[in-house]
Formats: C-alpha cells, structure tokens, sequence
C-alpha cells in the first residue's frame, strides 16, 4: 500500500479517500488469508471497542463467532465480568443463541424480545424441547395477552446438533426455511441456524481458544487496581487484556503493562490509545500489540510508505 499524497497536513473523512486498484495475482477474496499474525486467534482483523453502550456478552459472542474479538469495558465489576465471560465461553462456535419462551408466555413478552435478533423470531420450548417458532407476522389479529400457544407456527423442521454448516444452508434453503432451532439426539434444544448465518459461516471461521470456546477480552485501567483486576480475568480464562487509557504514551501506562504482564505471563496483552514512538515502548514493556489512535494510524502507514517505497 502507498500514499498516493502522504504529506496533506490534514486529516480525511471516508468520502475523501478512493482506493485505486492495483494489479495482484490474487484471484479471489477466499484466497486472502485475514488471520491475525499475533497468535491471539482472531481470523479477521476486527475488534470491538470497550464502549459500554456497544461491547456487551450478545456482541462479543456474534462477532467471535465470525473470527473478531471485542473488548468488554473496563468498569464492569468482575461478579459481572466473570458471568459474562463464562456465558460466551459455553455459547456454540456455530449455532447462534436464540429467544426463547415458553407457550404461556404472552404475544407482549415476544414482541418485547423479537428485535434482539436480526431474524426476528422467539422459539417456543417446553422442557427446553422446542415446540413452536413465533414471529411478529404471527401476532397478526391478536392482543398481547393471547397465549403464544395459540399463535405459533408449529410447523417446526429442526437441524441435528452434528450439522456442518454446508449442510445445513442446503437444508433450510431447498425447505424455503429462513431459520430451524438445532436440537441434540434427545430433542433438546442447542441453538439456531438461519440460511443467512449458515452461508457465513462457510466464509467466515470463528476466534476460538485451544478449546474451541468463542474468544473474549476485557479492559484494564490505569487506576483501578489493574494488577488485581489482571490477575482476576487471567484466572477466569480472559483471552486477552486491553489496557487502555485516552493517551497511552505516558509513564503509568508503561508501568501497568509491565505489571500486568508479569501476573498475567500467558495472557496476550494490548494497549489502547497509543502513539508511535510509545508503542515501540510498550513492546519493550511486554505489550504484544498496540491499539493506535486514528491520526497514529496514519502516520505509521506514511513510516510505513516511505520504509518500502
């Protein structure tokens, strides 16, 4: 990559930028390898921001599991951090976590949960078998008192929990289905597949750890006891720790991630809010990589431009 003008002296938007196309001998996207270099096990370069209104357990699981990672905040308590992350450690590589209720429960209480799914359906279980699926086409002609038992389509095709992802696209596909829960031998239900999240991922491979549970990281600030907060998420099987600050190249920013790493040996660290003189500061420190701020961002690729031109 190069600068076709490095040196504006001012910064850009979007719509200023046209990317001009180069020759290359790739000769498809599936043929470009998106795999981090860091080890951390992320299969596309995306991370998730520890902002409090956006990284949550339903974010962290979507994205890990289409190969990114995100970043929980750092001023969750660890009770909560510690729930959070044991709840995306069990959700399944493959089958998204659906809604679910049970057939007393009221048309009110699905139209409440329907939108926290871009697929816009609640399965209906008893004794965590499904029974029904409810959508808000269902809810057609009815109050919001009136049972789901007497409103859901009970025209129910499930998906074997030993489903490949090929497979199940072709199965909900030629069955004109937009979606199917996937049950275990017994009928229990294990998650959903729609057609949609079938076909990614059979493009996309989730951020798994050696276990094969989805990934997950979690902030560290500089003043609220990071060596004790640190010490805590590597005991909880936290993937990776983010230290972050508004402006990392300061003394105390270095310090905590000496620290950190000292207590955390084993656990991937990275640093926020870093410029280009002090990333090289925190590698030196025991960072193992380095969060720059956009303008940082620019000036290591025009480093970058002129190391290679």
């Amino acid at each position: 990559m190069r600068l076709l003008h490095p040196n504006l002296g001012h910064d850009l938007t979007y719509s200023d930028v046209f990317m001009v196309p180069s020759r290359s001998a790739v000769g498809s996207r599936f043929s470009v390898d998106l795999t981090s270099p860091d080890g951390i096990g992320t299969t596309i370069p995306l991370v998730v921001a520890n902002m409090t209104a956006v990284a949550g357990r339903r974010m962290a699981e979507v994205v890990a599991r289409r190969g990114g990672l995100t970043v929980l905040p750092q001023d969750i308590p660890l009770d909560v951090i510690e729930t959070v992350v044991a709840w995306v450690k069990s959700r399944h590589p493959l089958f998204e976590t659906p809604i679910t209720l049970g057939p007393s429960n009221t048309v009110g209480d699905a139209l409440n949960l329907i939108h926290k799914r871009a697929h816009g359906a609640v399965i209906v279980v008893e004794d965590d078998r499904p029974i029904g699926v409810f959508t808000e086409h269902d809810a057609i002609g009815f109050d919001r008192f009136t049972q789901l038992r007497h409103v859901m389509s009970s025209e129910l095709d499930t998906l074997p929990a030993d489903i490949t992802s090929e497979r199940a696209f072709e199965q909900l596909n030629g069955a004109r289905r937009t979606l199917a829960p996937v049950v275990d031998p017994d009928g229990r239900l294990l998650g959903l597949l729609t057609s949609t999240g079938a076909l990614r991922s059979t493009i996309y491979r989730p951020a798994i750890d050696s276990q094969g549970r989805l990934l997950v990281s979690v902030a560290v600030g500089l003043n609220a006891d990071p060596v004790g907060r640190a010490t805590a998420l590597a005991r909880m099987g936290v993937d990776v720790l983010v230290i972050d600050t508004a402006h990392g190249h300061q003394t105390k920013m270095l310090e905590t991630v000496a620290a950190v790493r000292a207590v955390a040996p084993r656990v991937p660290v990275m640093m926020g809010g870093q410029g280009v003189r002090g990333a090289r500061w925190a590698r030196a420190m025991g960072a193992d990589c380095v969060a720059p701020s956009p303008r940082e961002a620019v000036k290591v690729l025009e480093e970058l431009t002129v190391r290679h031109s």
